[in-house]
């Protein structure tokens, strides 16, 4: 979340920057104040009357010395009221950074300020394209039909064993998942990410800590007598490691990797954009994650979005990188940029990673911070992308190396498949 100190002391920039994302916060904004001035007024009383309890206290002892136990005891009866008042005071202060966290928690990211303006995908910014388009035949099929020719993926079965959007892979389909799993990892840790396995389901602190929670509760999957939720990304179980944690600079930037299983109830979602693969509700995904120094996680997001953009030129896939609008932002984000690949049989491009800098939004709500070299303790910067989601890399692999004689795979892939060719 924002941090107070931000708000009170650039409100009319919040509020502008917010306007971004095309979110109004004017009103929770001015609560926020309203209630820290409230806050900072009764510290200031609680502090007098601490420091005069103190101050009487003394007075108590004294006079006993002297034997004035009559006055004594008048002041010690003030001094329990003083206390009983004090006790007030910080129940009151209390509400208060309660309401103060209560608004900011519906508050979300300011947006960095190259993110452009605009209300949703259409708005998005094109920063850069790669790979070549293949030209397919003309009866050229979507990858749903391949899975299906080839024996690669039951759909049917899927839906027999859970539901609608978990698909069962066969033979060389379960092969080519592995393929590139192994394939991601490997290049993660080349590129000098820690591999970590975390849990696949996380509590609701760690929801809270990265975003999750309460914002996007509705899309998780919930287990409610345990009150776990199935992640939607690694992100969430490997931000949470560091949850509060205080860092040395020194350690400074973490690089973590995972391979997961996601989970996503994808709520509303209809229609010929979530047919096959294009989106499921649970599927594979390694994650790269970040903990960065505010002047250094800049340097960290480019790298980032260089090691995927590294990952589709190996897979030979053609691709494009877009900055995305405000309207088109997570909550969390402060600045995003997606990669898709381009399949040529559906004829449109498929999202496959979201590289973000959240700068201090998400350390702020993990208490993720961190001492530098002059002692001081300040909130880090958190990264994250997926290098890569597997379903659409999938699909694109499958359509744009359909051949007469059979699926081509790339040659980065054929140590990790042990074949050329899906026949």
């Amino acid at each position: 979340m924002l941090t107070l100190k931000y708000i009170t002391e650039n409100r009319d920039e919040a509020i502008a920057r917010l306007a971004k994302k095309h979110f109004d916060g004017r009103e929770a904004i001015d609560q926020v104040i309203q209630l820290d001035n409230q806050r900072r007024a009764t510290q200031l009383k609680l502090d007098n009357l601490l420091a005069e309890i103190n101050q009487l206290s003394k007075q108590v002892g004294e006079l006993y010395k002297q034997g004035k136990r009559d006055e004594a005891d008048a002041i010690k009866n003030k001094t329990a009221a003083l206390k009983e008042e004090s006790k007030s005071l910080s129940a009151n202060m209390d509400q208060f950074e309660k309401g103060i966290t209560d608004i900011l928690l519906t508050v979300p990211n300011v947006p960095n300020n190259d993110v452009p303006e605009g209300t949703g995908a259409e708005d998005n910014v094109v920063v850069c394209m790669g790979g070549n388009l293949e030209d397919l035949p003309k009866d050229a099929l979507p990858h749903w039909e391949l899975a299906k020719k080839y024996d690669l993926i039951d759909f049917e079965l899927g839906v027999k064993i859970s539901g609608a959007g978990f698909p069962v892979y066969k033979g060389q389909g379960a092969r080519l998942q592995r393929a590139l799993i192994n394939f991601f990892l490997d290049e993660a840790r080349n590129a000098g990410y820690l591999e970590i396995m975390p849990p696949t389901v996380v509590n609701a602190a760690s929801g809270y800590g990265t975003g999750q929670l309460p914002d996007k509760e509705g899309q998780m999957y919930h287990a409610e007598v345990d009150d776990l939720y199935l992640i939607p990304t690694a992100e969430v179980p490997v931000t949470n490691i560091y949850r509060d944690v205080i860092l040395n600079e020194s350690q400074l930037p973490i690089k973590n990797c995972a391979y997961t299983q996601c989970f996503r109830r994808e709520a509303g979602s209809y229609g010929k954009d979530v047919r096959g693969l294009n989106r499921l509700h649970e599927f594979s995904k390694i994650e790269i994650v970040r903990i960065d120094t505010p002047e250094h996680s800049y340097q960290s997001l480019d790298e980032m979005i260089a090691h995927v953009e590294s990952l589709v030129n190996k897979l030979e896939l053609p691709y494009r990188i877009l900055r995305l609008c405000g309207g088109d932002m997570s909550f969390t984000s402060s600045i995003t940029y997606d990669f898709e690949v381009y399949s040529e049989a559906q004829k449109r491009w498929l999202e496959v990673s979201s590289v973000s800098n959240f700068e201090s939004y998400q350390a702020n709500r993990l208490k993720c911070r961190y001492k530098g070299a002059d002692k001081k303790t300040q909130l880090c910067h958190t990264l994250n992308g997926s290098a890569l989601a597997l379903p659409r890399i999938v699909a694109a692999l499958l359509e744009n190396n359909q051949t007469p004689e059979g699926i081509r795979i790339p040659k980065a892939l054929v140590p990790y498949t042990g074949f050329e060719w899906i026949k």
